[in-house]
């Protein structure tokens, strides 16, 4: 088993309870989460917008690949109310599930970027991040 620390944030409607169904689908459909951060709250990151965010980041144990947790997270997604994710730009949403960190493992594709390339920029994913991981070796570019 790897771990796979992954970052949960949300805007719309019951915060709450957008991220708790999010790690129930993550521990029935990608392996056991074994640490849940805190709730954090936190405004909008790279546009404008009236609701405050939750994240809250967490580590699961998994046998399956980056690409398997990829295709997951993205189906948990749209089973949990999201619209097609963008890359171009950045929006209000109902759940929003990130790859942080597999492993030490290091992806650089069109498709996924292992460890994600933003990360070490958003507050709100580093410091939920370093409540569950406080000695982790953060790999940088």
């Amino acid at each position: 088993m790897v771990k796979v620390y992954l970052s949960i944030g949300t805007n719309l409607g019951d915060k709450d309870q957008n991220i708790i169904n999010a790690i129930a689908e993550i521990g029935s459909k990608i392996g056991v989460v074994r640490k849940v951060s805190t709730f954090y709250t936190s405004e909008a990151w790279g546009y404008t917008s009236e609701h405050k965010y939750l994240n809250a980041a967490i580590l699961v144990l998994t046998e399956l690949s980056p690409l398997q947790i990829l295709a997951k997270t993205q189906q948990i997604e749209i089973m949990l109310g999201r619209e097609k994710k963008t890359t171009k730009e950045y929006s209000d949403r109902i759940i929003d599930i990130d790859i942080l960190l597999f492993d030490e493992l290091e992806i650089d594709t069109e498709k996924l970027k292992i460890p994600h390339p933003k990360m070490l920029e958003r507050d709100f994913v580093m410091i939920p991040l370093r409540e569950i991981a406080p000695d982790l070796k953060l790999i940088s570019k």
